[in-house]
């Protein structure tokens, strides 16, 4: 028996306990899946001294950046994004980081995009975000971040974003937690009228299923989308990496 679990802040609402547990139960594996929920990074390390034939871990919001300094060694694409969203614990205990979350995007945007998907506006700045900008990058789009603060001038601010400024990116991704259960009357600050029947809407929230965010951008004729199928894809490329010797 072997035990896996998720890393994250108030994630009673996660998908990942239920998906992995049902996934053990109909494969007839004795392992177990537990949410490690947490208020505060520096309790890392205990969860990792404390639970016995630990061999693997998700981790989700606030902590894909902030987990880094805790690990033995991160997989190169893990590396170039500076993110963590999967943990393997190795036999003889080393922490190794990786990111699924880059190849869970990637495999579920791509059907969706047309010849005229150009051009992107990621929402939000956290350890999700640059896993999508990642996953742009190699699809060959061209992105610019949304935050609360400019940095640099790849960054709008929520306060100076402008209709114009979402109606040329055809592509708009939230990776802001705005509008997660119970929280579903919550969505990001932009400019919806500039969205139209050209725009792909992507959210990487999962429940609800339709979003606040997600719901305006129907209603405003863009094909929407919302994380349930990347984080399917990333689950299933996790087990793997933990699969393996």
């Amino acid at each position: 028996m072997a035990r896996f679990g998720l890393i994250g802040k108030d994630i009673d609402y996660s998908f990942s306990k239920s998906h992995f547990s049902e996934k053990f139960k109909n494969e007839g594996l004795k392992h177990t899946y537990e949410n490690f929920d947490i208020d505060t990074i520096d309790k890392f390390p205990k969860i990792i001294n404390s639970t016995k034939k630990l061999r693997g871990l998700n981790v989700t919001i606030p902590y894909k950046e902030a987990v880094i300094p805790y690990l033995t060694k991160l997989h190169k694409t893990a590396k170039k994004i500076g993110a963590v969203n999967t943990i393997k614990v190795s036999k003889k205990g080393k922490l190794i980081g990786y990111n699924t979350d880059y190849f869970g995007f990637k495999k579920s945007i791509q059907p969706h995009l047309k010849p005229h998907h150009k051009k992107a506006l990621i929402l939000g700045t956290g350890g999700a975000s640059k896993a999508i900008a990642y996953a742009l990058k190699n699809l060959n789009i061209k992105y610019k971040y949304v935050s609360r603060k400019a940095t640099s001038n790849d960054v709008l601010t929520y306060n100076s974003i402008t209709k114009d400024d979402v109606h040329s990116h055809q592509i708009i991704i939230n990776c802001t937690p705005l509008g997660t259960y119970p929280k579903t009357n919550e969505c990001p600050n932009i400019p919806y009228e500039g969205i139209d029947k050209t725009h792909l809407v992507f959210d990487l929230i999962y429940n609800p299923e339709e979003t606040k965010f997600l719901n305006i951008a129907k209603l405003k004729g863009a094909t929407i989308c919302n994380g349930s199928k990347m984080l399917e894809l990333q689950a299933k490329k996790a087990w793997k990496i933990w699969q393996k010797s």
